[in-house]
C-alpha cells in the first residue's frame, strides 16, 4: 500500500470523498490544478453514496435512484487527474495549510495552497435511557451495514426518531427483505404548524415527491406510531424492550434491535481544531462555520463545502463543492477559471437545490426532551458521564464544556466529543440560563482522530528535526 502522497504539496487538497468532496476535486483537477483527495473510507461516496463502487446490493431499485446518481461523479473524479487516497485518516490541519495524514500505519504531512473541507455530517446525538445497550444503533450505522455488506435486520426491530433518513432507511430495509416491527415517530405536532409557512417552497422542491413516496411505501407495510414524546430502551446486558409514550398511552414492546435517528449535523471537529470561527445555528440546532458565499472560512485558504457547511442534502453539497473549487481556481489560476461554468450558474443551481430545506429543518426540529436528557441518562458514552453528573458539576462551578473536562472528562474519549458535544452544550446552557452560543463548545486540538505513537514516529524527519531533539 502507498503510505504517502506522490507530492509534498498540491494546489488544492480536498478532505472527504462524499458528494461535495468528489465535486470539488473533479472541478479543481479539470481546471488543471494539482489536486489531492483524501478520504478515510475504503472507497468513494461518503455516507450518502457509501460503497457505491463495491456494494453487493446490485438491484438498483433497492437503494434508489438518488444513490446510484453518485456513480457518475465517481467516474468523473477518477478521470479528472486528481490524486485520490483512500483509508487516509486526516488528524490535523493548521493555519499554514499543512495537513497531517495517517495511512497504512504511518503518518506524513502534505502542504496545500488551498484546502477544501468536505467532511460531511454526523448523526445528531439521541441520548435516551438505555441508548448505550448492545442492540441499540443509529440509523446511519444500520445504513452503512446495508450499503457495504447488504445486511438487514431479521429479528424484532424498532426504528425511532424523525427525519428523511429514517424513512429512506426503512424503505431500503423493506426492499431488501428486512424486518421492521414498528416505527416510533418523535416529530412534535407543533412542528407541522411551524413548518406551514414554508410548505409551498417544499412542495415545489425535489424533496416533496420523493419523501411522500417513501413514507407511503413504508406506512403500507409497517405500523407507525406518531407523536411519541418519551422513549427508553431496556434490557439486562442487551436490548430487550422499547418503551414509549404517545397520546398519553405508554406501551412496552419487545425488540432485539432499536435504530435511532433525529437528523444530522455538520461534522465540525477538524474545522474547529483549525481555529475556524463557528456560530450556533438556532434553526438546525448545531454549530455551523461562518462562511462567505464561496464557502471561505475565517482562516485564509480554507473553505468548507457540503453538509459540513450546514445541512443541505446531497444535491446542495455537490453544488457547494463546485463553488468552493471554482473560487480556489479563480484565486490560484484565474485564466483556468474560464474552462469552468460561470459562478452564477452554480449559485442558481444552489438556490434550486436548497429549495424546501427550511421546511424540513422546521418540521424535523428535534424535541427538547430528546436533545437535553436528565437523571442517569448517559451523555458522554466514552467516559460514561450522565446528565446528573454534568448538572452536579455545573452546580459546583463548571461554566462550560471545557471546564467540564476537568470535572468529568467529558469529550476526552476516542470520539472527541462527536457523540456528546451538542448535548453537553445544550444541557449546560439550560442549566445556566444562557444560550448555546454563550456556553460554547469543546476547545478541540490535533489529533482530532485517534492515532498511535508508532504512526507519529513514522513521520518523515529532516536533519533539522533530528538536531532539534538531539540538541534540545
Amino acid at each position: 500500500m502507498n503510505t504517502t502522497a506522490r507530492r509534498e504539496s498540491y494546489d488544492v487538497v480536498v478532505i472527504g470523498a462524499g458528494p461535495a468532496g468528489l465535486a470539488a476535486a473533479t472541478t479543481a483537477a479539470e481546471a488543471g490544478l494539482s489536486t489531492l483527495l483524501l478520504d478515510e473510507n475504503a472507497g468513494p461516496g461518503g455516507q450518502v453514496w457509501r460503497a457505491i463502487a463495491s456494494t453487493p446490493v446490485t438491484e438498483r431499485d433497492h437503494l434508489g435512484a438518488d444513490y446510484w446518481a453518485g456513480a457518475k461523479l465517481v467516474e468523473a473524479v477518477r478521470s479528472s487527474g486528481a490524486e485520490i487516497i483512500h483509508r487516509a485518516t486526516v488528524w490535523s490541519l493548521d493555519r499554514n495549510l499543512e495537513i497531517g495524514v495517517s495511512l497504512g500505519g504511518a503518518s506524513f504531512f502534505v502542504k496545500a495552497r488551498r484546502v477544501i473541507l468536505a467532511t460531511g455530517a454526523l448523526e445528531r446525538p439521541f441520548p435516551i435511557p438505555g441508548w448505550t445497550l448492545p442492540g441499540v444503533m443509529t440509523a446511519g450505522a444500520a445504513q452503512t451495514m446495508l450499503k457495504s455488506s447488504g445486511l438487514v435486520p431479521d429479528g424484532s426491530t424498532v426504528i425511532a426518531g424523525q427525519g428523511p433518513l429514517l424513512w429512506l432507511l426503512a424503505a431500503q430495509i423493506l426492499r431488501l427483505g428486512g424486518r421492521i416491527d414498528r416505527i416510533l415517530d418523535t416529530t412534535e405536532r407543533r412542528n407541522y404548524f411551524a413548518a406551514l409557512p414554508h410548505a409551498f417552497a417544499f412542495m415545489t422542491s425535489p424533496y416533496f415527491a420523493k419523501g411522500f413516496a417513501l413514507m407511503r411505501q413504508v406506512r403500507a407495510k409497517v405500523p407507525v406510531v406518531s407523536g411519541v414524546t418519551e422513549l427508553a430502551a431496556a434490557g439486562d446486558g442487551e436490548l430487550a424492550t422499547v418503551t414509549y409514550l404517545s397520546g398519553g398511552r405508554r406501551e412496552t414492546v419487545p425488540a432485539e434491535l432499536l435504530l435511532l435517528h433525529q437528523g444530522v449535523v455538520p461534522n465540525v471537529n477538524l474545522a474547529m481544531a483549525t481555529g475556524i470561527e463557528h456560530r450556533w445555528d438556532d434553526l438546525q440546532l448545531c454549530w455551523s462555520p461562518v462562511l462567505d458565499r464561496d464557502g471561505n472560512t475565517s482562516v485564509e485558504g480554507i473553505a468548507i463545502a457540503g453538509d459540513g457547511a450546514g445541512i443541505g442534502g446531497a444535491e446542495a453539497a455537490i453544488v457547494r463543492g463546485r463553488i468552493a473549487a471554482r473560487a480556489a481556481v479563480e484565486a490560484l489560476a484565474p485564466t483556468a477559471a474560464a474552462r469552468l461554468a460561470p459562478m452564477a450558474t452554480f449559485r442558481g443551481a444552489l438556490v434550486k437545490a436548497e429549495r424546501g430545506r427550511i421546511f424540513l429543518d422546521t418540521l424535523f426540529r428535534p424535541a427538547p426532551q430528546f436533545r437535553i436528557p436528565s437523571g442517569d441518562t448517559i451523555v458522554c458514552r466514552c467516559e460514561e458521564v450522565s446528565a446528573k453528573d454534568i448538572l452536579d458539576a455545573v452546580a459546583i462551578g463548571a461554566t462550560g464544556p471545557n471546564q467540564l473536562k476537568a470535572y468529568r472528562r467529558t469529550g476526552m474519549g476516542p470520539c472527541q466529543g462527536r457523540l456528546c458535544g451538542l448535548t453537553v452544550t445544550e444541557l449546560m446552557a439550560q442549566a445556566r440560563g444562557k444560550t448555546p452560543q454563550e456556553i460554547g463548545y469543546y476547545r478541540l486540538r490535533a489529533p482530532v482522530k485517534p492515532i498511535t505513537l508508532a504512526e507519529l514516529a513514522a513521520v518523515p524527519k529532516t536533519d533539522a528535526d533530528v538536531n532539534a531533539v538531539v540538541r534540545g
